[in-house]
């Protein structure tokens, strides 16, 4: 009787220990891990590329060629320069798009119409539910060029290069912008002046 009591208690202890050194290691590699995390944030934030402000108003002629490239059979394009891109306004398949163009007349992005039930249910639930004073004016579906590094700039405010549903939305006279991204979650982006 007294073996197995002494027994249980080493156990007891044993497992005591083991716990208490699992929580340790754990606590480390917990550290460790955010580390590592730091680091990849800041590596991405060195990585991204600056944008560059364009000189002049026309669109470059690298913009223009590329754009044929990109999009051969697109009509009715209208070329404006916007500070940082060559934005390309055109007809394909029957929509209405723009194409955004950096500084190397790299394609960064496109933009299309979009509606409010093309959005993820859940962050329809959420806006719904968050914004239900709001009246919903506009939804663009910004699809990003995964092969170029820059950042978008949309309603004067720049992003990371995602996917994404931009929600215009008004209130009296407030107008504010939403970001969605792919998984429904729904962030404020700007207010429109």
């Amino acid at each position: 009787m007294k073996t197995l009591l002494l027994t249980g208690v080493a156990l007891l202890f044993f497992a005591g220990t083991s716990f208490s050194q699992s929580k340790q290691s754990l606590k480390k590699d917990i550290r460790r891990i955010d580390h590592r995390e730091a680091v990849l944030k800041d590596m991405k934030r060195k990585d991204k590329i600056t944008l560059r402000k364009l000189e002049g108003k026309e669109a470059s002629y690298q913009s223009t060629q590329q754009f044929k490239m990109d999009f051969g059979n697109a009509t009715n394009v209208n070329w404006t320069r916007d500070g940082f891109f060559d934005k390309a306004t055109f007809t394909q398949n029957g929509k209405t798009m723009e194409a955004y163009y950096n500084f190397d007349a790299q394609l960064v992005g496109t933009v299309t119409p979009s509606t409010f039930s093309a959005l993820p249910a859940n962050a329809q639930k959420d806006i719904q539910k968050h914004y239900k004073d709001y009246k919903v004016m506009k939804v663009i579906y910004y699809d990003d060029n995964e092969a170029n590094s820059n950042d978008m700039l949309l309603y004067g405010a720049q992003f990371e290069d995602e996917d994404s549903y931009f929600v215009e939305l008004s209130k009296n006279n407030k107008k504010i912008v939403l970001h969605v991204v792919p998984d429904g979650g729904v962030f404020y982006f700007t207010e429109i002046k």
